[in-house]
């Protein structure tokens, strides 16, 4: 296959091609039939969101096009990503939100084709190295609920982490040198997790956290 290249986007650069992106969430993330158009609408509405979050930064990796996509912001520091967590949240956790210092991994997406090539490692290693934040969270889908895998969260495809089921998620952020914090749930927000569009607003999901590579 052809070298995959990637490069950072500015806030402006996101939106003017949040379409390509779009293409990517929708054949990373391909549910039941008929719920493309669906999940792409709402991917656009969420990433018209997420660009206007203090901190927005982006990695997109190319070849012949779009193949794969990272992205992330500050956690509001209102605390409201929290609102679901189970358990006592740790008062270190708490202020380091409420200081604005922890960074949400919003999305993480790869064309099936371009799987298990290392693409997803690279790009959250290249949106994390240069993170001026003390924390980093990611939600994911837990694998009890959907064993099959599919559009309602996740990052795996393996180890590589880019695409797929919760299960192949929990592996790729353990490969990765996350840590396995607590759930959300079960009531967590669609925007909340990977692939949120599809039913996970119905399911508990899965936090992960780490300090961002120096």
């Amino acid at each position: 296959m052809a070298e995959v290249y990637l490069r950072r986007l500015s806030r402006w650069q996101a939106e003017q091609q949040r379409d390509a992106v779009a293409d990517v969430y929708v054949s990373a993330y391909r549910g039941a039939a008929g719920a493309e158009h669906r999940d792409r609408q709402g991917f656009l509405h969420r990433l018209e969101q997420h660009v206007q979050h203090t901190g927005f930064d982006m990695m997109v990796a190319d070849t012949a096009g779009t193949v794969g996509c990272a992205y992330g912001f500050r956690v509001p520091r209102t605390g409201e990503w929290w609102s679901d967590f189970q358990g006592e949240l740790p008062r270190d956790i708490e202020e380091l939100t409420a200081s604005g210092r922890t960074f949400l991994l919003a999305e993480l997406m790869v064309l099936p084709v371009h799987r298990r090539r290392g693409i997803a490692t690279r790009l959250v290693e290249r949106l994390l190295i240069r993170l001026d934040a003390d924390l980093v969270v990611a939600a994911t889908g837990r694998a009890t609920d959907h064993p099959s895998g599919g559009p309602s969260g996740g990052t795996g495809d393996g180890a590589d982490g880019d695409g797929g089921s919760p299960g192949a998620a929990a592996e790729a952020f353990r490969a990765w040198g996350w840590s396995r914090f607590g759930v959300l749930g079960p009531h967590i927000a669609p925007d909340t997790a990977f692939g949120g569009a599809s039913g996970a607003d119905s399911m508990a999901g899965e936090v992960w956290i780490r300090r961002p590579l120096r």
